[in-house]
């Protein structure tokens, strides 16, 4: 009697979905605090995830001190970019932009980590400039945009950086496409940065979370080149973009999910004194209480007031009634483009192979 056959395993049925949903393109974004793979398929509303990765390897740990990438942060970067390059190379991704962030722009052997982890993992990250990341991360949340609205301030909080973006509104919607950036402004300040320099139980939590907040308004109040859109602000009629997992805890902690959903978080509105209500119900709990919560963890616990911080200073300068919460940013800027890039190509030689062939069907006819 023949064996009967037995079912694919579930990577096999993966590798098959795979293959018949298109090719795969993957964007992996190194950030001083994280490390983040997403790894999609061209659909007809952009892509679709076919498989996301995301580790916490407090990269810049240490970094504002020492001004160098420690060996234990570096290891635990490479680990979790070795299980990225698997999981690039088991899709046969056919286009992947790997990039880095802060803290390889800032530390001294930054350039000699890339060039180890092009060793050990195969992976080619680019060191790309806060222009670039800015430009990425507003790229990465169109989709959330209020078309309603005159401008938007995308407000992208890394671990070693922020990114804000003054995003035009005003002119003609063309469905998916980047709306002009007037103005942006990268701070040397992130939940990582932050953090270390304002260590937590020094002074009361309150005079703690103010001068975080003091700190980061100094850096973005001498950026003047944004200040033509103040009016617009001022008047309501612009609204804020978040995109951090500082601000994704904060939404998180804003709806009570007794865990994480990115479905009920990405692209929620939250108002700015449930803003404010999300930050002091985190300044009431203790370091070991907010690990407990489902939405932070003991990965964040340290971090996720930082971030409150920061949004907290955004929102005194630049008043807005309505935050966005963004789970998306830098990766998705990066998959749109790789796909556009990629079809634009794809349509120029088809374009060049239909008139490459007109001739000899001229010739043929005569």
């Amino acid at each position: 009697m023949s064996e009967a056959p037995r079912a694919p395993d579930a990577r096999v049925r993966a590798r098959e979905r795979s293959s018949r949903d298109g090719p795969c393109y993957a964007a992996l974004d190194l950030g001083t605090n994280n490390c983040r793979l997403l790894i999609a398929t061209p659909s007809n509303s952009g892509f679709r995830v076919v498989e996301a990765y995301s580790r916490i390897v407090r990269l810049g740990e240490g970094l504002t001190q020492t001004g160098r990438l420690s060996e234990a942060a570096m290891e635990r970067a490479l680990a979790a970019l070795s299980v990225s390059a698997e999981k690039v190379k088991r899709r046969k991704v056919v286009k992947l932009r790997a990039v880095a962030t802060q803290a390889c722009r800032s530390a001294e052997n930054g350039e000699a980590f890339i060039q180890r982890v092009a060793q050990e993992t195969g992976l080619n990250l680019q060191i790309i400039t806060p222009r670039e990341e800015a430009r990425l991360s507003v790229a990465g949340c169109v989709g959330l945009l209020d078309r309603g609205a005159e401008a938007a301030l995308v407000v992208d909080v890394g671990g070693g950086s922020t990114e804000m973006s003054w995003v035009d509104l005003s002119g003609e919607d063309v469905s998916g496409r980047t709306p002009p950036i007037k103005a942006w402004l990268s701070i040397p300040i992130g939940v990582v940065t932050l953090a270390e320099r304002f260590p937590e139980g020094l002074t009361d939590t309150e005079t703690w979370f103010r001068a975080m907040v003091e700190t980061v308004k100094a850096e973005i109040a001498a950026f003047r080149r944004a200040d033509p859109l103040k009016e617009i602000f001022q008047q309501d009629r612009a609204h804020l973009i978040g995109t951090s997992g500082a601000i994704t805890s904060l939404a998180g902690m804003h709806l009570r999910l007794e865990r994480y959903d990115r479905s009920r978080v990405d692209g929620i509105w939250m108002t700015r004194d449930e803003c404010d209500a999300a930050a002091r119900l985190l300044l009431g709990l203790t370091p070991a209480e907010r690990a407990q919560q489902a939405c932070i963890g003991p990965d964040r616990a340290d971090l996720v007031l930082a971030g409150a911080a920061i949004l907290q200073a955004v929102q005194e300068l630049w008043p807005c009634s309505r935050v966005r919460v963004a789970d998306r940013g830098l990766r998705e800027g990066v998959l749109m483009s790789l796909m556009s890039d990629h079809g634009g190509r794809r349509r120029r030689r088809r374009r060049g192979t239909r008139r490459s062939r007109k001739p000899e069907a001229a010739r043929a006819t005569a």
